[in-house]
């Protein structure tokens, strides 16, 4: 158990195993005796908050790198043009009030 645990604590194992894969190896490692009902219970449940923490610090990481290049690249975002359209349009309602 203590090399899965290694594993898992380097952050590769959470990154990979699916709950269902998280399971069969903790209940393999139950049915040899190498750890408890309750220990591997409790193993099932580190394995997946190990693999959701890790999930989000790459969408997050991804997040920051994209906006990072969008950055760079000097790309309007989606806000940006929506803000331009409706000043657009303010512009067009003050100009037809004009005429």
């Amino acid at each position: 158990m203590g090399v899965l645990k290694d594993f898992v604590n380097l952050g590769l194992g959470a990154l990979v195993m699916t709950k269902e894969k998280a399971e069969e190896v903790v209940n393999e490692l139950v049915k040899k005796g190498e750890v408890g009902q309750d220990e591997g219970k409790e193993l099932i449940n580190e394995l997946i908050e190990k693999g959701e923490k890790s999930k989000k610090e790459i969408e997050d990481q991804i997040e920051k790198t994209v906006k990072n290049v969008v950055g760079k690249l000097d790309i309007s975002t989606k806000k940006e043009i929506e803000e331009l359209k409706s000043e657009i349009e303010e512009l067009k309602k003050k100009l037809s009030k004009e005429e």
